[in-house]
């Protein structure tokens, strides 16, 4: 499988535009690369890049836009609030696809070692690519920023890990190294106070704050009985941060970096900013992210602040991502778009999800054109998909019902299967219409000779197989989905039981159709003891589905009554 590693220079030009279109002109340049997003940022005359590629491609794209930008960008004039030591001050890798820490840090290794001798830019390593742990911290690393360098680099303790020990006035030095995906995030102030914002920034951050006498900012420092200053641990594990103001909106702001979002994810961060910043008499009034942002990340956010109302979070991908943004304010400053700033959404190929992003209208005309797919099986599994829906809604509705506040989060768990379940027979729809399609593939290919006939065969048998995979997972998640069906009419909203008999319809009619196409298909691979046990297994799903969809009908006509 294709390795992929991100690389996320930060280029100490956040104002000229146009420099930083032409650093990411040449990136652009290097195939095996794509630029996913180029956040600038006027008050910190900041801009950070996101690509993503295989090792040697980002290597080599990373290369380039180091070299332009010390051609480009003049340190000697730069002024910024963010700390910086370079043109490109710091360049991380991050391993992304099937290849290890380990690895990212040798290609990053290769990387500073060809920047210090081909450009003879002084470069150090840091984080996992730097196996001296005196000097593997960034912040440590950077401390004295481009002003201290010109003294700092002499010193022996500080010589570049590559390049010269020659601090370049105009370029700077750049920190090259890996680590694991990092958040930077900021959070919004409703406050000009720099200093206010770094007491906030020491109550959170892991590295906490030194102890005072009076634990007054012009106290004492207490010292231990060794003498070394004794240091009280912020509330927040794996989390940097620094207060700063921001010219550019007019507030101060709380810049953090989250380092582990495992440890401490978004949500979290938010929360407890807000809890510091209110025992500050200071509030929180939005965040914003730079750079890209893990999918997760937001979906967690949105079902934590769904439960802290006691809503259900059995709710669409879209809505939990909107809660999330709309909760931390992460609109406040600019707007905020998922496709451009969550990294799979920028990643995925459009085309696994072709038929799914059609309008109804769009998607019914193509099923009905002369093209042979969308069929029985991608019908089947959005028939499927659409009678779970109904269950979620029912789940939905009745968590919310007045009077049963005690059973909100029993139908929240619900809610939360039937999403699921909803999620996986939707991806089927474009897979069971690309199994049919890989059919056809196989069936064109050449088959002149004796081994062009035998590799015809093989791939017609597996792209068979993977087409009677396909509309069996259908079959056994629609089949699943109608315990949530069932529950749903039994204990959901009254009101809304025959909607869930409506799903219970779906349910039964996506397994009896993709039945239908494992049926089909299994009559042209040639391997019959798999084909005897796919369709014992088949049927079994069938025999009980149109089982269980006769007792969810008679819950929901003994209700209906009528």
């Amino acid at each position: 499988m294709q390795q992929l590693i991100e690389c996320v220079p930060n280029f100490s030009e956040g104002i000229d535009l146009s420099i930083i279109t032409q650093i990411t002109n040449e990136i652009e340049k290097i195939e095996g690369v794509r630029l996913l997003n180029v956040d600038p940022g006027k008050a910190t005359n900041r801009t950070v890049v996101t690509f993503v590629g295989t090792p040697q491609a980002v290597i080599d794209a990373a290369f380039v836009a180091i070299k332009i930008a010390g051609e480009l960008i003049d340190m000697s004039k730069h002024k910024g609030e963010h700390p910086r030591m370079g043109a490109t001050d710091v360049c991380p890798l991050i391993p992304i696809a099937n290849i290890s820490m380990e690895e990212t840090a040798e290609w990053a290794v290769k990387l500073a070692k060809r920047v210090g001798e081909e450009l003879s830019i002084p470069a150090y390593l840091y984080e996992a690519a730097q196996p001296n742990t005196n000097r593997n911290n960034l912040s440590v690393i950077r401390a004295g920023e481009y002003e201290g360098f010109f003294k700092k680099i002499k010193l022996p303790e500080w010589k570049p890990d590559f390049g010269p020990a020659e601090y370049d006035a105009k370029r700077g030095a750049t920190v090259i190294g890996a680590r694991d995906f990092l958040v930077a995030y900021n959070v919004n102030l409703n406050t000009t106070s720099t200093r206010r914002a770094n007491s906030i920034a020491f109550d959170v951050r892991e590295a906490g704050r030194v102890k005072r006498e009076g634990n007054s900012i012009n106290g004492k420092i207490v010292a231990d009985e060794n003498g070394n200053p004794v240091n009280i641990p912020g509330s927040l594990k794996s989390v940097k941060a620094i207060g700063w103001f921001i010219e550019e909106y007019g507030v101060a702001q709380i810049s953090m970096n989250l380092t582990n979002i495992n440890i401490t994810p978004l949500h979290i961060a938010f929360d407890e900013v807000c809890k510091k910043a209110t025992e500050r008499g200071i509030r929180v009034t939005g965040s914003e992210l730079v750079g890209l942002v893990p999918l997760k990340s937001l979906i967690d956010a949105g079902k934590y602040f769904l439960l802290k109302q006691e809503r259900s979070v059995g709710v669409s991908e879209k809505e939990l991502i909107k809660i999330a943004i709309k909760t931390m304010g992460l609109d406040e400053l600019s707007p905020f778009n998922p496709e451009d700033r969550i990294i799979e959404y920028l990643l995925k190929n459009k085309s696994d999800s072709k038929l799914v992003n059609m309008t109804l209208t769009d998607f019914a005309d193509e099923t009905a054109s002369e093209s042979p797919a969308p069929g029985g099986g991608s019908i089947s599994a959005y028939i499927g998909a659409l009678g779970v829906s109904l269950a979620t809604m029912v789940a939905n509705l009745s968590s919310q019902k007045k009077g049963w506040d005690e059973k909100w989060e029993t139908f929240s768990q619900w809610a939360e299967k039937g999403q699921y379940y909803k999620n996986e027979l939707t991806k089927l729809v474009d897979a069971d219409t690309a199994a049919f399609n890989k059919i056809m593939t196989a069936f064109g290919l050449p088959k002149g000779t004796d081994e062009e006939k035998a590799n015809r065969k093989l791939a017609i048998q597996d792209a068979t197989k993977f087409a009677i995979e396909i509309p069996l997972k259908v079959m056994q998640l629609s089949f699943d989905s109608m315990t949530l069906i069932k529950a749903m009419a039994d204990i959901g909203n009254p009101n809304s039981v025959s909607d869930a008999g409506v799903g219970a319809l779906c349910a039964r009619s996506a397994v009896m159709g993709a039945f239908m196409n494992v049926r089909i298909n299994a009559s042209g691979y040639d391997d019959k003891t798999f084909v005897t046990e796919i369709l014992a297994k088949g049927k079994d799903i069938e025999t009980k589905a149109i089982a269980l969809e006769t007792e969810i009908l008679k819950i929901v006509n003994d209700k209906i009554g009528v």
